[in-house]
């Protein structure tokens, strides 16, 4: 919830952030969360695999960002459709992605490592 919540305020423009920040930031916040998610559902798989699919799933949905049917446009044209699918394709935000699986995966290490002290 940490995560969904940060990522609402970081694209709500309550601060008034530079554009990269904004634009990748809550990209990289975006990633974040599917990691965690599917680090839930397939709770028995390595970091080092959650972070592959995570990363996957992440690219395929920017690739879908090249695909303009009405049906999806209208999904996309609402606020949780363009949260969720993104509109316009763009290579720096598969490196935002990137960065928030980073992010995810270093803080399961300290986590680890705090449970195991």
């Amino acid at each position: 919830m940490l995560v969904v919540g940060a990522g609402l305020i970081w694209r709500s423009q309550m601060f008034s952030l530079p554009a990269f920040y904004f634009k990748y930031g809550g990209d990289a916040l975006w990633a974040l969360l599917i990691f965690l998610g599917f680090g839930f559902v397939f709770i028995r798989a390595s970091t080092p695999r959650v972070a592959l699919i995570t990363f996957c799933f992440c690219c395929a949905v920017e690739f879908t960002q090249l695909y303009h049917a009405p049906w999806i446009d209208a999904v996309r044209g609402t606020r949780l459709g363009a949260l969720v699918l993104g509109a316009t394709f763009n290579w720096p935000d598969l490196v935002a992605y990137g960065a928030g699986i980073i992010l995810g995966c270093l803080g399961e290490i300290v986590l680890r490592r705090g449970a195991k002290s």
